[in-house]
């Protein structure tokens, strides 16, 4: 498609005593290469145990554990990968001594497990053992934290991933062959929930919602404690 653009001429035509106005005519290109960016992005499954065992055995898919050290070491299916997507938080600035201390004295101490923060290496780990194109059934505890290592591992270029939906609490005992002191459905639990049952997790429940109710939202936490009576 090409657009005309007219320009007047200010100077007169000499052979013309009435003037003649002289045009000139411009043809421009505006034709544009189209350009688009096309992302195919792979199709993450989430699935429940069986499927996942169906996965491993049928289909070849390697199992890689994304949990913390203390749960994998607790009980871990045989021959998986163990890269963290979190890692034990040693670092000694201030803010990260105070958040450290509360987390040992609330949720470590009723699960017994570390204080951790996002593994930088992560997906590089995992680059290191596979390739893209890969078989990857990722495991975690809960399945929170196998959703955010698959979505990670998406963004990098692996197109086959799996997750199973509930977690490893979500596995019946025998059904894959483990590494451990536990079964793979109590591997997060220690602490004071191992020693006292359900009392100690419905309190360690109650006292991490407090926790993070009074961190998130410190002003309405002033005002209820404003609200409790003073002996």
């Amino acid at each position: 498609m090409a657009s005309i653009s007219c320009c007047c001429s200010s100077a007169l035509s000499s052979r013309s005593n009435l003037g003649t106005l002289s045009l000139r005519f411009k043809r421009v290109n505006t034709t544009r290469p189209l350009r688009r960016s096309l992302r195919i992005n792979a199709e993450i499954d989430y699935i429940n145990a069986e499927e996942a065992k169906r996965l491993v055995a049928e289909e070849g898919y390697s199992i890689v554990d994304v949990r913390d050290r203390i749960q994998f070491e607790r009980a871990h299916i045989k021959s998986c990968n163990h890269v963290p997507l979190f890692i034990e938080n040693k670092d000694n600035d201030p803010g990260t001594i105070i958040y450290r201390q509360l987390h040992n004295n609330f949720s470590g101490l009723f699960y017994g497990l570390p204080f951790t923060k996002p593994n930088p290496e992560f997906v590089e780990s995992v680059k290191n053992q596979f390739s893209p194109d890969s078989k990857i059934l990722i495991v975690c505890q809960e399945g929170l934290r196998s959703s955010g290592a698959a979505n990670k591992l998406e963004e990098a270029g692996f197109k086959n991933i799996a997750c199973i939906t509930s977690g490893l609490q979500a596995v019946k005992p025998g059904m894959f062959d483990v590494v451990g002191s536990k079964e793979l459905k109590d591997a997060g639990k220690g602490g004071l929930v191992q020693v006292q049952g359900k009392i100690s997790a419905v309190l360690g429940t109650v006292l991490i919602c407090a926790y993070l109710f009074i961190m998130f939202f410190p002003d309405q936490a002033e005002k209820i404690i404003a609200l409790v009576p003073s002996s």
